[in-house]
């Protein structure tokens, strides 16, 4: 993987705050549209890889603040699943995944915050 790969929603303002971002430093990225292609079960996987280094867990993945999170009722319902079983419902919706969700080579996040991103993307 040599790209930066940006999956995104393109209603999203912090996704578009996130390209504007990698824009204006020169950083090549490709755009995904996440809704249509979710992240797979592997990239899923590596993100949580990169989530784990900074004391995260699997819930940092989830868009927790999204419809198909509260209609799926996942508050509850994420404490009693497998990380297996999380990373396969985050592979069939992409509206469950927090966005934008970056992964690159040798780094990756999720959400848009500039001063992590200047760190881990120039």
């Amino acid at each position: 993987m040599s790209t930066l790969k940006i999956y995104e929603y393109e209603k999203c303002d912090t996704c578009r705050k996130a390209l504007k971002f990698l824009d204006e430093r020169g950083v090549a990225y490709e755009r995904v549209p996440i809704v249509e292609q979710p992240p797979s079960k592997a990239e899923l996987k590596r993100m949580l890889g990169f989530i784990e280094l900074g004391g995260g867990d699997v819930r940092k993945l989830f868009n927790t603040s999204g419809q198909v999170y509260r209609e799926l009722k996942l508050g509850e319902k994420l404490p009693g699943m497998s990380k297996d079983e999380a990373l396969a419902l985050l592979a069939r919706h992409g509206k469950l995944v927090k966005r934008p969700f970056a992964l690159g080579a040798k780094a990756g996040t999720v959400g848009f915050k500039a001063e992590e991103w200047k760190k881990l993307f120039g």
